[in-house]
């Protein structure tokens, strides 16, 4: 079965994170996606260990379902290419410094003069203003400028930075956002868009209730640890064997958690019985909840809490973390080719009842696709987006089958 996104063509002109992983989550869903490389290939395909078959499996986990061609813009012949793909394309996606493309005749207003029905998708560390273009966006940077790194680690500790790339995935998922509602425009008046996502705005907003704290209410958030500023118990509280992450978040989950524990008690007394109170009198409730919580494993105390409709849970490895999902039924890993070439891959998130997540292609080796697609590039598509959208610049591009791309 096709996925949702069947018959778009895009152009992935993006490497190591943010890009790769916003157009990785296009080709899941059915796009067709060319990974432009440079003859050196992605970053990402040096950065090892860890390794599965000598290929590092950071660029694993974010480039399977793409076809790959290198191309060195700097080369007449690969830059007509490149320049053609974008031309054809539904979607071009982007993370040079803005303004670097422009030199190869490859920027949002050279390939829409081209290609009007194109969808351009930019990603940027600080976005494309006159002071913010000629800075360097890596994730790392951006987690201490935000102030994240501000709101991670131990009260009296220094700033942490979170464990995964977080920005970077998110401003992957906002251009795929932005990608799908400017398709969306598009199919409604035939005209495409450039669509901007810089990773200090995603940053910004994925801070959410805290950066919200002081934009809307003057306070400068700091760190806590583990601790919630807004809610209690909302951490990770000592059983005999370890910590469990209890996370009380309303007055009737209190009253379930300490019934459990045997304290039933303490959800009627004034100290404690509203959230409010819970949060300010932290310092004297996390004691009389950890004594309870002390008698027994941390695992027998997930079962009987879970049981009471309280949700809690175990700090897990990453194999635990993985092994859960598995034993809860979400299929977590899904394996793309067979024998030898077999490769697993986390799967996509999204669950769709009639076009489902498709896992064609394992991660493309370096040119991979390179002859197939400079011979289709070379030649002539009558129904090549660009063309299309000259013809009739109200109607929306129409893609070629894909049978008649790759062929």
């Amino acid at each position: 079965m096709s996925g949702p996104l069947s018959g778009l063509l895009v152009a992935d002109f993006s490497r190591i994170l943010a890009g790769p992983y916003a157009t990785m989550l296009l080709a899941d869903l059915g796009a067709e996606v060319v990974k432009v490389e440079a003859p050196s290939g992605d970053d990402t395909r040096s950065w090892q260990p860890p390794v599965r078959d000598g290929i590092s499996t950071y660029y694993l986990a974010v480039n399977r379902n793409k076809r790959s061609i290198a191309l060195d813009l700097k080369d007449p012949d690969d830059l007509a290419a490149a320049q053609e793909l974008a031309r054809r394309a539904d979607v071009v996606v982007e993370n040079f410094k803005p303004g670097g493309l422009a030199r190869f005749g490859l920027d949002y207003d050279s390939v829409a003069a081209g290609n009007t029905g194109v969808i351009y998708a930019s990603i940027s560390g600080f976005g494309s203003g006159p002071k913010g273009a000629s800075l360097p966006g890596y994730d790392l940077i951006v987690q201490a400028i935000s102030g994240l790194m501000s709101l991670t680690g131990d009260p009296d500790g220094e700033p942490f930075r979170a464990g995964i790339s977080v920005f970077d995935v998110m401003a992957g998922m906002h251009a795929t956002i932005g990608v799908l509602s400017a398709l969306n425009s598009r199919h409604q008046t035939g005209r495409g868009q450039h669509v901007e996502v810089n990773l200090l705005s995603s940053a910004l907003s994925g801070l959410v209730n805290q950066s919200s704290a002081y934009v809307a209410g003057g306070v400068v958030p700091f760190r806590m640890g583990n601790s919630h500023p807004s809610l209690f118990p909302y951490e990770p509280l000592p059983c005999s064997d370890g910590d469990l992450i209890i996370t009380a978040g309303n007055n009737g989950q209190f009253r379930k958690l300490v019934e459990v524990l045997g304290v039933p008690e303490l959800a009627d007394d004034p100290r404690f019985d509203r959230n409010e109170q819970r949060t300010a009198n932290r310092d004297e409730l996390r004691p009389l909840l950890v004594e309870r919580l002390r008698t027994r494993t941390r695992m027998e105390w997930f079962r009987a809490i879970i049981d009471a409709g309280v949700p809690c849970g175990p700090i897990n490895t990453i194999d635990a973390g993985v092994a859960f999902a598995e034993d809860i039924g979400l299929d977590p890993v899904v394996t793309i080719g067979s024998g030898t070439t077999a490769t697993p891959s986390v799967r996509n998130p999204i669950t769709f009842s009639e076009t489902p997540a498709d896992y064609r292609l394992p991660p493309p080796s370096l040119d991979e696709h390179g002859a197939e697609l400079r011979s289709w590039l070379a030649t002539p598509s009558a129904d090549a987006a660009g063309e299309a959208a000259d013809a009739a610049p109200t109607a929306a591009p129409v893609a070629p089958d894909d049978e008649e791309r790759f062929a």
